[in-house]
């Protein structure tokens, strides 16, 4: 008999309350881990593209989209998108786009930044649907030092290597794309 996994096992005697509740949990404790790791450090080790990410992870495992590899891949381009256009356009030194108003240079890079990263995971067949919050938060401005820059690319391989192991750990063979 095959064994079946915590979120099949769950899904079965629970339905989507079960799914939910696996998703609930492994989520949260995901994103406390990162959140706790930003608190000891002070830095941004929790942002807004990392919730999406967790969701993907713990409520669709199977999907291509939430495979490590198209996770490091869609933030990773997201990353380098949102930072190649900020610098671009020379935002770097004005106040974000949230704090400091939207101004036309903030709207191209977030286009830009949007379609260059959509572009490139497309190309090289690594879908990632969070990556374009990743790319906005960086083009925008609200996340843009070399040090938040980096402190974003450790939370984004702290949540991915948790998330894969937790699922494995727990019997869900997450796809491996």
């Amino acid at each position: 008999m095959p064994t079946t996994s915590v979120l099949e096992r769950m899904n079965k005697s629970a339905g989507q309350l079960g799914a939910g509740t696996y998703a609930c949990v492994l989520g949260a404790a995901t994103l406390a881990a990162a959140g706790l790791v930003g608190l000891l450090s002070h830095l941004p080790w929790l942002f807004p593209s990392l919730g999406p990410t967790v969701m993907l992870f713990f409520e669709s495992p199977q999907q291509k989209a939430a495979s490590p590899g198209n996770t490091l891949a869609g933030h990773g381009v997201g990353l380098l998108a949102g930072a190649g256009c900020l610098y671009a356009l020379g935002l770097q030194d004005i106040p974000p786009a949230p704090t400091g108003g939207l101004t036309p240079g903030h709207v191209v890079a977030g286009i830009a930044s949007v379609g260059l990263t959509s572009l490139i995971l497309a190309l090289i067949k690594k879908p990632h649907p969070p990556a374009g919050a990743t790319t906005l938060i960086v083009s925008l401005g609200i996340l843009k030092t070399p040090a938040q820059l980096l402190t974003m690319a450790g939370a984004i391989l702290l949540v991915t290597a948790l998330g894969w192991t937790l699922n494995l750990i727990l019997g869900t063979r997450p796809s491996s794309s």
